[in-house]
């Protein structure tokens, strides 16, 4: 990620009035009516060689945007699958405070070794009524057991992105061949037990991330929101909903579905799936579920 492409993401001049009602953001009227389209563009910037090593990751630009909409400067954001620190790069290039929580020893490695680099070579490029940098934390831990000490209604904002089941696991494609494993690139999470993507049972998935999801609506403010950003997927010949589990699992533990959006990732690579015999779908957009504790 380049300098300049940070800086230009967070400086522009903002377009029309704030108004003085608005406690959601710091958005002005045209602002905030232009993100409420319900079909966004990802934009992903340049991967860098250590977010690479994670096989799931999302872009720092999608999550800032996020942020912008559902905080104000100077608010806190929890992240309960941060992985290799996406989610706290975008806290700390708009001045929002973060908290982090991920399982595996090599993925909180490198997301620290991502913040050291990131913040010693930017300048804060937030609104000029902060006056000091925010707070940056990664949390080593299982998010089901660490988000247990937590304090109730400590959050302004949850942003991330949950494990995708076994999918990982699954018989390498073209996609894995060519861009992965030809690379010597990590093609799952990890190997450890309590890894939720190692979970054979995907029913018992549900139920194991639907614990995390519990502890997020304990410790979210009320009226506050959450975002998860979710792909489908096929395993093996069947095409699964995961978004609309999510929904129902989420929905479950008291959250209300306030919209879904559409994250076009029009950049991805376009792979002969199932040529040419069968029709597999190059999955090229992800949904962004937009929740809210009322």
């Amino acid at each position: 990620m380049k300098k300049t492409d940070i800086q230009n993401t967070t400086l522009r001049r903002p377009k029309g009035k704030h108004d003085p009602e608005n406690q959601l953001n710091d958005l002005t009227g045209t602002e905030w009516i232009k993100r409420t389209k319900s079909v966004w563009y990802s934009k992903p910037p340049i991967r860098d060689p250590l977010k690479s090593q994670h096989p799931a990751t999302f872009a720092e630009s999608d999550i800032e945007e996020l942020i912008k909409f559902f905080t104000k400067s100077g608010q806190s954001v929890l992240d309960p699958f941060v992985g290799v620190g996406s989610t706290l790069i975008a806290c700390y290039n708009t001045g929002r405070h973060g908290i982090g929580i991920e399982l595996i020893d090599k993925w909180v490695e490198i997301a620290k070794k991502r913040l050291k680099k990131f913040t010693s070579q930017t300048k804060l490029g937030i609104n000029q009524t902060i006056t000091k940098r925010p707070s940056l934390e990664i949390i080593k831990g299982d998010a089901r057991e660490e988000m247990k000490k937590l304090q109730n209604e400590s959050f302004d904002f949850i942003v991330t992105s949950p494990p995708y089941w076994k999918i990982l696991t699954k018989a390498k494609d073209h996609k894995t061949k060519k861009e992965r494993l030809s690379k010597g690139l990590p093609t799952k999470y990890s190997e450890n037990v309590n890894d939720l993507g190692n979970i054979e049972d995907y029913n018992t998935f549900l139920s194991e991330l639907q614990k995390v999801w519990q502890e997020c609506y304990r410790v979210l403010k009320k009226g506050k929101y959450m975002c998860i950003i979710v792909s489908d997927f096929r395993n093996n010949s069947q095409f699964v909903m995961y978004h609309a589990d999510i929904v129902r699992i989420v929905c479950e533990v008291g959250f209300v579905l306030k919209g879904v959006n559409i994250l076009v990732q029009d950049n991805k690579k376009l792979y002969p799936y199932g040529y040419p015999y069968d029709f597999v779908p190059n999955i090229h957009h992800q949904y962004i579920l937009i929740f809210k504790k009322e």
